[in-house]
């Protein structure tokens, strides 16, 4: 079955990180192409750093949804240059995380304010969080602990 690389696209759009569900593959700006060659649907990804835990997994979620599309053949391309960017993520991502209780990427080198209670009063825990992409912050005013993702 051959359908639109627009169609594709707006499959996988549908289709969650799985680190960070609340925001979309495509939004995340991790598949950088769709095209046919010949009868195979070819999705390429690139990964937020090359050592990614969740490449494998995030490979093995777009295949499955492709598939149960009707898209028998599916191959999937790894790229690694350019290597991924937060630049990449869409404004629609960034407005997500905070919403989600994680501050987006800031080109300063920190969040601006606290993605609770909007207090720009902040302080770094410990520059790893949960993924190595993200760091542990805390709100001076309210006290909580938040995740911001850093900017690469």
């Amino acid at each position: 079955m051959q359908v639109s690389s627009d169609q594709v696209w707006a499959w996988l759009s549908a289709l969650p990180d799985p680190e960070i569900p609340v925001i979309s593959l495509v939004e995340l700006g991790v598949i950088r192409g769709v095209a046919w060659e010949d009868d195979t649907c070819v999705v390429t990804v690139t990964p937020t750093y090359s050592g990614c835990p969740a490449t494998s997994m995030i490979e093995r979620d777009i295949e499955a949804e492709l598939k149960t599309k009707g898209i028998e053949k599916v191959e999937l391309r790894r790229q690694l240059a350019p290597a991924w960017t937060t630049d990449w993520m869409t404004d629609e991502a960034r407005a997500k995380l905070e919403a989600y209780g994680i501050a987006p990427p800031e080109p300063a080198g920190g969040p601006k304010r606290c993605p609770r209670c909007g207090s720009e009063k902040l302080e770094k825990i410990s520059q790893f969080g949960s993924t190595p992409c993200k760091a542990q912050w805390r709100c001076i005013d309210c006290l909580e602990p938040f995740e911001y993702f850093k900017c690469i």
